[in-house]
């Protein structure tokens, strides 16, 4: 029988700035993996996703 695994994640958008002159927005995001309550922060939303996928064992 397999065991099924659960891995949850909270995901938070924090908008840092943005650039006056071409509207650009600068986004920190904050991702939390419940089950290990490790936390780590990011730029983009790639970064975010590879954490998770290191996680989940993608």
């Amino acid at each position: 029988m397999e065991t099924k695994q659960i891995a949850s994640f909270i995901v938070r958008f924090h908008l840092a700035e943005t650039d006056e002159r071409t509207g650009e927005k600068k986004w920190r995001i904050k991702v939390t993996h419940v089950q290990d309550e490790k936390v780590n922060l990011f730029e983009t939303m790639e970064e975010a996703m590879g954490f998770m996928k290191t996680i989940i064992g993608d």
